[in-house]
């Protein structure tokens, strides 16, 4: 039976919510944006607003949901990393925090949630 890791689904999950947002006319400006400690996974503009989104990537059946995974110390770590990143940037455009949960079936076939604003 071939198995995929928590990385490549992981990844595959990235894959697919970087190419819904560039489907939106989000442009990516980064990926896996990482300073010390702190990781973004997806940093992307779309019109005069940076966004900073937060990639959870379940198989379907999964027994914590994407949403469950943001917590208090996830969103001091989103904040600090996005803080850490436009201060060394200079950029002074508005700021948001998404998740984009994929979810894979049991078909390997991808479904996505865009939840704006979770901070």
């Amino acid at each position: 039976m071939n198995r995929i890791s928590t990385f490549e689904i992981g990844g595959r999950g990235e894959d697919i919510a970087m190419q819904w947002l560039r489907e939106r006319g989000f442009h990516i400006v980064e990926r896996n944006w990482r300073i010390g400690h702190y990781e973004i996974d997806i940093i992307a503009q779309h019109y005069d607003t940076l966004h900073f989104v937060e990639v959870k990537t379940r198989k379907m059946g999964g027994w914590q949901s994407a949403y469950d995974s943001i917590d208090k110390s996830k969103i001091r770590s989103l904040r600090r990393g996005a803080m850490a990143f436009c201060a060394m940037r200079g950029i002074a455009l508005q700021l948001q925090f998404d998740l984009i949960a994929v979810t894979i079936d049991h078909n390997g076939q991808p479904s996505i949630d865009y939840v704006e604003n979770i901070i």
